[in-house]
């Protein structure tokens, strides 16, 4: 009798009998995304000592903060290829050995020139982190469990940014509330750059723990090898013979992606590149990293004094971890499309307050204290409907939108723009708030408005699909 039972529908319902250890291979392959928020807050601590020590002014101080971001971008468009030639776990270990690099080059600064070249060779570390982690985590995980997993990139992503903030903080209390006060010889800010070989290492330590993604293994050969991964993610109670079909067969209808697959359609790239694309740079020109690369210097910039703003920061990457947290409980719940739409919403509310807040003037250096409150507060409220939304479902929807045939390739590409549109922001922001603070909030206000439009039109839903019914 002939099975009525879609192929796939086995791997949909699969269930791992030792789901702790598929939690940790996913959280393994997150590390990436903790060195990535580690790094963009980091900074945050240091960004008034480089300003002091090397006695430069807002576009020059821009440019050294988000040079790394260009590092990013240029990982990430490469990363693809090369995890299609050697493998994702390899591309990890690459990855950490480059970071660790950059750690200790960006502790150790002879000058402000090669203080932006280490963090450039962060940023590639990162940018090739940012991609891997993902395509990783939704090429092992179980369907069932997918978009949970696949938003660990993002959990990573806020403990890296608070796990900083906390480090920043404690160092900066260390050395009396002085950025260029002495620890171990070295001043405050090289201490905090220093501390990243710590994650680093991490990193490179767990990638040896983890399996390779079964589809690069039947890519290179090695079925038998694929079939035990299959078993320890997915459990033995599927066909793992049909399984590994399944996947075979959908990859002999395709070829190792390329630049060139993404091209077609009217406009340059293929449809779906173009929404990759369109979700990466929304969820940048919200400017959400503004609130971590510069928040320390905003707050001061309105009165706050520099200890407070430091607490500040803090308190904010703990809400955007509370927002994470929702985000991983309902993303394979109610789906990835309402989460991005309510978030868009919060954002909007908490955005247009903080451009009211900044509008006014300054009375002895601060907002008056009905505006300061209402910044503070919707500073937080912007983090954490960006976290229960646009930071989670952007990397899960990056890991499944994109047919097999290209999702190395575009997935590249659209993580390559977010980090150029990332640059843009983190590079524009400084010269904007000395032009107009409120204005520059009024601009990533318009862009959280105008991602309602663009997912409802644009976006479709990947709840419950498996990769291969991606096309």
């Amino acid at each position: 009798m002939t099975s009525t039972v879609p192929p796939n529908a086995g791997a949909r319902a699969a269930h791992p009998e030792h789901l702790g250890h598929v939690i940790f291979i996913a959280a393994a392959a997150a590390m990436g995304g903790f060195l990535f928020g580690y790094d963009s807050a980091v900074i945050n601590g240091a960004v008034e000592a480089i300003r002091s020590r090397y006695d430069i002014g807002s576009a020059a101080l821009a440019q050294v903060i988000a040079i790394a971001l260009i590092g990013c971008a240029i990982g990430a468009a490469t990363a693809g290829r090369i995890a299609d030639r050697i493998g994702r776990i390899r591309c990890m270990q690459i990855s950490a050995v480059l970071f660790t690099i950059s750690a200790v080059g960006s502790a150790l600064p002879f000058s402000l020139y090669d203080l932006a070249f280490w963090r450039v060779i962060g940023g590639f570390a990162i940018g090739m982190a940012s991609v891997i982690g993902p395509a990783y985590i939704a090429e092992v995980a179980p369907p069932a469990y997918r978009g949970r997993l696949g938003a660990f990139q993002q959990a990573a992503i806020v403990i890296g940014i608070a796990i900083s903030q906390l480090v920043n903080w404690g160092i900066l209390n260390a050395a009396d509330g002085n950025q260029r006060g002495t620890l171990v010889g070295l001043e405050a800010w090289q201490v905090m750059l220093g501390v990243m070989v710590i994650p680093a290492v991490l990193y490179g330590l767990l990638s040896f723990a983890i399996p390779e993604s079964p589809r690069f293994l039947i890519s290179a050969g090695r079925d038998e090898h694929a079939r035990q991964v299959l078993k320890e993610v997915e459990g033995d109670k599927i066909d793992l013979d049909a399984r590994v079909a399944e996947i075979e067969h959908a990859m002999k209808s395709e070829h190792k992606s390329t630049f060139k697959d993404l091209l077609g359609g009217s406009v340059f790239f293929k449809p779906i590149v173009w929404v990759g694309i369109g979700l990466s740079v929304f969820q940048q020109f919200v400017g959400i990293n503004v609130a971590f690369y510069y928040s320390s210097t905003l707050w001061q910039s309105v009165g706050v004094d520099p200890t407070e703003s430091f607490f500040y920061s803090f308190t904010t990457s703990i809400v955007n971890i509370i927002g994470t947290v929702i985000a991983i409980i309902f993303v394979d719940r109610i789906g990835r499309r309402p989460l991005a739409l309510i978030g868009s919403v919060g954002m909007v509310v908490g955005l247009a307050l903080e451009a009211w807040a900044f509008s006014f003037d300054l009375v002895n250096g601060k907002l008056p204290a009905a505006q300061g409150w209402v910044a503070l507060i919707a500073a937080h409220v912007f983090v954490l409907f960006f976290a229960l939304s646009w930071g989670v479902v952007v990397w899960v929807f990056l890991g499944e939108m994109f047919p097999n045939r290209i999702r190395a390739a575009a997935l590249g590409v659209a993580a390559s723009a977010q980090w150029i549109a990332n640059w843009a922001i983190t590079a524009s922001f400084p010269s904007l708030a000395d032009w107009n603070l409120s204005a520059t909030y009024v601009i990533y206000t318009v862009f959280a408005a105008l991602s309602i439009p663009f997912v409802l039109k644009y976006v479709k839903e990947t709840k419950g699909k498996t990769l291969e019914e991606m096309g």
